[in-house]
């Protein structure tokens, strides 16, 4: 390993503020450019339930230390 890589890993695990960091809402640039894996729709973030929402297949997505978990099997399904 590098040493430069060893001094940043260190870094994240040392910095006080790392899961704030971590948890901050979705970027409207990543937003763009995900989709619903399922029907391929654009999604919403549902900043209240941090969830990334699809209209089309019905199906929120958890968004778990700022990363969407993107998987069909574990989104929640969406009752009108």
């Amino acid at each position: 390993m590098f040493d430069l890589e060893k001094k940043a890993r260190q870094a994240i695990f040392i910095t006080p503020n790392f899961q704030e960091i971590m948890s901050q809402k979705i970027t409207e640039e990543l937003l763009k450019i995900l989709v619903c894996p399922l029907c391929k729709n654009e999604l919403f973030f549902d900043e209240k339930n941090n969830e990334l929402i699809c209209l089309q297949s019905k199906l929120a997505y958890k968004i778990k230390d700022g990363i969407p978990i993107m998987l069909i099997d574990e989104a929640r399904k969406i009752e009108e």
